[in-house]
């Protein structure tokens, strides 16, 4: 689904070189900086509605700018979700279309932390091709410096596809999901080299001593380290911006791991969240990632520390006069998640979606894939504003090349929301947004209007197509499918016209290919 985004320039052109009343002249480029958050729902912050966990920071970004309220993530987990957002594609064309570990030595070496620790080869996920046209690669063609700070999750050390050959002038942070698994680890990456950090060896996942009680937080005291990698990022990002001039344009893409698994968090965020929320069951680790003692006060936490450093990345920003001209997105990878001691649906995670196993984070389902966005850029962007503009994360790339004034590339699947955030009535819109996904048994999601189609289970056998009316069931619990055998053949036709067999076999999901191949029939 290809739609041209040439009307914009006039629009762009304007933008940049008229002067308003509530517009100021900038003599450089704005400055652009992507948040993108880690497994939070879509009612984990109080702009949408969250009313236990606390974030000021993030709320104010939403009073200062524009609320998104029908924003999609391209994928429901960390691996597709980051590509689509890269690469302008959405799930039936990316080259990445689900987290693949890219297996290497003997099984399981890539999951065992210590063979990791001494091996970098073992490290990292499935690389992008070199030739991948990204963000930064455009920004930087059009005199962006680039810098990512966080977790990568699209390639591997030693191979093609890292930050610092994608377009990103300087990387900081995971370069592997797996790693990610830790907030305590041994090293991160600094660009190409590893960045050591005088932490012991926890293994992921590794449980409490034998005989030790749960019910005692001295039981959990290992996994506390000296050295917590978003600290460490945290500061090496407020480094990279105090290093640039004041009117040298940057591209901060800000892929945070909070608050993914495991739970961990300052002590000083949980001792505040336990007294507001009062004494709790302990997590044994029974669900994957560390053990914790209080594991709803830890996911607060984690939460909130989020928060506390975008207030003070705002303020250094005003305090080294760069912030007037940049443009701040946050955003999430995709719903909330359900392991690892979290509980979503005690948060609400995913209000107003289900936050159940099963329709958050790996499901298509509302609550998997639509995910806040804030946008705040001061006298573009008028404040305390909301939208109900229909976009996803392919949409991304479009608008930061009418932003930068590039062309954006002409394959891509995206529409530029530009026209969105400065209140300019020439938005176009989507006819439908497309997904696909081959894990957790395949699945198929079609958004058109208010209409939401929903294939699942396609690799157990499963033909039915679910469709709900979003206008009229908000939380996708009336299949009303059987009603509209017109708009099912609909789905179908789409996905004729969306699909384009993957290049890795393991993404494949045969149904589809069959139906795409052979024109099957489907009734």
């Amino acid at each position: 689904m290809h739609i041209k985004n040439s009307i914009y320039f006039l629009t762009i052109l304007s933008l940049f070189s008229c002067k308003s009343d509530n517009q100021k002249q900038y003599t450089s480029k704005p400055n652009i900086i992507y948040i993108l958050a880690d497994d939070l729902g879509y009612g984990d912050i109080g702009a949408y509605g969250q009313d236990k966990i606390e974030t000021p920071n993030i709320d104010l970004l939403a009073k200062n700018g524009m609320l998104f309220t029908q924003h999609y993530s391209g994928a429901p987990v960390c691996a597709p979700a980051r590509s689509s957002l890269l690469t302008g594609t959405h799930m039936g064309h990316s080259y990445i279309r689900g987290n693949d570990e890219w297996q290497r030595g003997e099984p399981g070496d890539v999951w065992n932390y210590r063979k990791v620790a001494a091996d970098s080869t073992l490290e990292g996920q499935r690389p992008l091709p070199r030739n991948t046209l990204t963000i930064a690669k455009l920004l930087k063609q059009a005199g962006y410096t680039n810098g990512m700070f966080g977790k990568w999750g699209l390639g591997a050390p030693h191979t093609e596809s890292i930050p610092t050959t994608m377009g990103f002038d300087y990387f900081f942070g995971y370069n592997c999901q797996r790693q990610a698994h830790t907030y305590t680890p041994l090293h991160l990456y600094e660009n190409e080299k590893r960045y050591y950090l005088a932490n012991d060896t926890v293994a992921p996942n590794t449980k409490l001593d034998k005989g030790a009680d749960p019910n005692n937080p001295s039981s959990y005291s290992k996994y506390t380290q000296p050295y917590y990698a978003p600290d460490v990022s945290f500061e090496k990002m407020i480094g990279f911006i105090d290093s640039l001039k004041k009117d040298e344009p940057f591209f901060i893409y800000w892929a945070s791991p909070i608050p993914h698994m495991p739970l961990q968090a300052p002590k000083n965020r949980v001792d505040y969240y336990l007294k507001k929320f009062g004494d709790e069951a302990p997590y044994i680790g029974n669900k994957g990632y560390f053990p914790n003692c209080y594991p709803k006060a830890t996911y607060a936490a984690m939460v909130s520390y989020l928060d506390e450093n975008i207030g003070k990345l705002i303020a250094r920003l005003k305090e080294t006069g760069k912030y007037d001209n940049t443009l701040i997105i946050f955003t999430s990878d995709n719903g909330p998640t359900y392991n690892g001691g979290t509980d979503s649906p005690w948060f609400d995670s995913a209000r107003p979606f289900k936050s159940d196993y099963g329709y958050g984070k790996g499901f298509v389902y509302e609550g998997g894939i639509r995910v806040p966005m804030i946008a705040s850029w001061p006298g573009k962007i008028k404040p305390n504003t909301t939208t109900d503009h229909i976009s996803a994360f392919w949409d991304v790339m479009p608008t930061f090349c009418d932003i930068a004034q590039i062309a954006p590339p002409e394959t891509i699947d995206g529409i530029s929301f530009l026209n969105t955030l400065i209140q300019n009535e020439n938005q176009k819109e989507h006819e439908y947004l497309y997904w696909e996904f081959p894990e957790y048994n395949g699945q198929v999601a079609v958004r058109m209007g208010n209409w939401k189609m929903i294939w699942k289970d396609i690799k157990k056998g499963n033909t039915e197509i679910e469709l709900y009316d979003l206008s009229k069931d908000i939380t996708e619990e009336h299949n009303i499918g059987e009603d509209h055998p017109e708009i099912i053949q609909r789905l179908y036709s789409i996905i004729k016209q969306e699909h384009r067999t993957p290049e890795i076999d393991q993404f494949k999901i045969e149904p589809i290919e069959e139906l795409v191949n052979n024109n099957l029939h489907h009734e």
